[in-house]
């Protein structure tokens, strides 16, 4: 039977419920005076319903723990490279809004975000800007020169070994051989000289060769304990055995960088946004996958390095890329400056989810 002229005979009795007519003032008798009504602040309006697609915030692991008035800080001072114009408009508020404490910076995120789950989980590694000893002229010790961009384009193709077999024209600089090799996967830092002057080393150009991390092929040789191919455990052995057996570990990779040197202004390195990488809140992306100024929330666990803090869960944003990093799920956490940070990031290698913010309206 159909259940419509039920229902339609179910709309009309609330329909004629809802019509009765409210009861006449009593005859004679003037209807009391309503008083006026009380001020109330009006309530901000509420973010939309998540989706099945969308989460809100408070779903996220970790979320509550995070620090988001620093986060919110962060967000401020990078967020004007974003491409997207619903973000840049989200941008321009959290600039007009000013600082807030971390229960205001909260409830910003989760009143103009939802969060995006990507694909199945990738990989979340960790970079620095190093400090390094380096020196005017060459020693048995300093023996690895720091290149300026080459004027020979058919320089710019040649591999590790090629390059390293021709004396350089005109050295920028001499560093021991095992942390240009450092300085050249980390893409910049600081040169120290031995008269107390400092550098900034800037990435300016590399051969073109694909980057292929020796760790595997160190574990594999038995160089390395599988557990321990840590930053630190890797420049140390190449250090113990600096000469020809060091060198042909890192000829495994090709990737060779170029650099510039300019005055040491003591602040953070600029990455592929073109501005200062806040250390902890940015990450560098592939940029064939995602763009420059897109927020993230970073679900990292599970390290396979000895002595690696057990996650990272934390609010950032994508303002760098790098050679290594590939793929939609991949992320390279900057960590900040000198060997504290350098420390910590070459013990990053985490199991990572990553959520996309998107903006809420």
């Amino acid at each position: 039977m159909s259940l419509r002229p039920l229902r339609a005979a179910l709309a009309a009795l609330i329909l004629a419920a809802c019509a009765t007519p409210q009861a006449a003032p009593t005859p004679g008798r003037a209807p009391a005076p309503r008083p006026p009504p009380e001020y109330r602040r009006p309530e901000p309006t509420p973010p939309p319903p998540a989706t099945s697609r969308l989460l809100r915030l408070t779903d996220l692991p970790g979320w509550a723990a995070e620090d988001h008035a620093a986060a919110l800080a962060a967000f401020r001072e990078t967020c004007h490279v974003a491409r997207d114009p619903a973000l840049a408009q989200v941008c321009r508020q959290a600039r007009a809004t000013g600082p807030l404490d971390r229960s205001d910076s909260r409830g910003f995120f989760e009143a103009n975000f939802r969060a995006e789950p990507s694909p199945p989980a990738g990989v979340l590694t960790a970079y620095f800007a190093p400090e390094y000893a380096a020196r005017r002229d060459p020693s048995a010790e300093f023996s690895a020169p720091v290149r300026a961009r080459p004027a020979d384009a058919a320089l710019l193709t040649a591999d590790r070994a090629t390059l390293e077999a021709i004396p350089p024209d005109r050295a920028l600089a001499w560093m021991r051989p095992e942390e240009l090799f450092f300085l050249q996967i980390q893409g910049s830092g600081v040169l120290t000289f031995e008269d107390g002057g400092r550098r900034k080393a800037l990435y300016a150009a590399n051969n073109g060769h694909p980057f292929v991390g020796i760790a595997n092929p160190m574990r594999e040789r038995g160089l390395l304990a599988g557990n321990n191919t840590s930053g630190d455990a890797i420049r140390g052995w190449l250090a113990e055995h600096r000469g020809p057996r060091a060198a042909e570990i890192m000829r495994l990779n090709p990737r060779y960088a170029f650099f510039s040197l300019a005055p040491d202004d003591g602040r953070q390195p600029v990455g592929a946004a073109g501005i200062p990488l806040p250390p902890g809140r940015a990450i560098a992306v592939d940029l064939s996958r995602h763009e420059v100024g897109e927020v993230f929330w970073l679900d990292a666990e599970a390290p396979i390095l000895t002595g690696a803090f057990p996650t990272y869960r934390r609010l950032v944003t994508a303002l760098d890329t790098g050679g290594a990093i590939k793929g939609e799920v991949r992320a390279d956490l900057y960590l900040g400056l000198g060997a504290e940070a350098g420390a910590e990031a070459g013990r990053v290698r985490h199991t990572l989810r990553m959520f996309k913010l998107v903006p809420a309206r």
